[in-house]
């Protein structure tokens, strides 16, 4: 993968995982923005017959299936996050898939400027050098785990050992260009994206004419 100059401003949402991404996200697709998803792209290139999912079957095997002869996350998710061998295999195969999918909308995205939700950032940031603009969203951990127990219904082991497998919150915030703090209420997230989504249409059009961006 080549860096390139896209047309359009590309700007990161990162965050731990159960600090509500997807909340922030959902915000700012209101305002018409384009958000290209990690979790999406995981979706497509383990699709069935594809070659992400033929390889997740070399390595782990046929039971990793459902019925349905479609990967089954929720099983992978869990064999992963418990086996660092298993999690590193896994990695292998797709994470290289993800990094080309992002790359390959954001670099074809026309409007001023579009969001890639990638929660694990700050642990692949050598291959991400190519964005302009990164955004945190951020909460306590004990929120972080209240969420991610209540979502995936899962105890607090295996929420803690799933948060422990992330970047620190300390690495992450070293990265960050612009930080939401999502541990509030409803409108105080609204108005924290609202107030977002001016600056970056701003930061937009100051990339597109040629300008500095800092």
């Amino acid at each position: 993968m080549q860096p390139f100059m896209p047309k359009s401003m590309v700007i990161a949402v990162t965050g731990g995982i159960g600090a509500g991404k997807s909340s922030v996200t959902r915000r700012f697709e209101a305002f018409g923005v384009t958000v290209y998803d990690s979790d999406m792209a995981a979706r497509e290139v383990v699709r069935p017959g594809t070659e992400g999912l033929s390889e997740l079957i070399k390595a782990f095997g046929t039971e990793i299936l459902d019925q349905r002869g479609e990967l089954d996350r929720r099983a992978m998710r869990e064999r992963v996050f418990t086996d660092a061998s298993a999690r590193k295999r896994l990695e292998t195969v797709i994470h290289g898939r993800i990094r080309s999918w992002l790359y390959d909308h954001a670099i074809s995205y026309e409007g001023p400027y579009c969001l890639l939700a990638i929660p694990l950032f700050a642990e692949n940031i050598s291959h991400y050098r190519w964005i302009q603009q990164v955004l945190l969203v951020d909460a306590p951990e004990s929120l972080q785990l209240s969420r991610l127990m209540l979502r995936d219904g899962i105890d607090e082991t295996l929420a803690r050992n799933m948060l422990a497998q992330q970047a620190s919150r300390a690495e992450r915030l070293a990265l960050a260009d612009d930080v939401i703090d999502n541990s509030g209420d409803e409108a105080a997230l609204d108005a924290a994206v609202a107030e977002l989504h001016g600056k970056f249409l701003a930061l937009a059009e100051r990339h597109r004419t040629g300008q500095n961006m800092s």
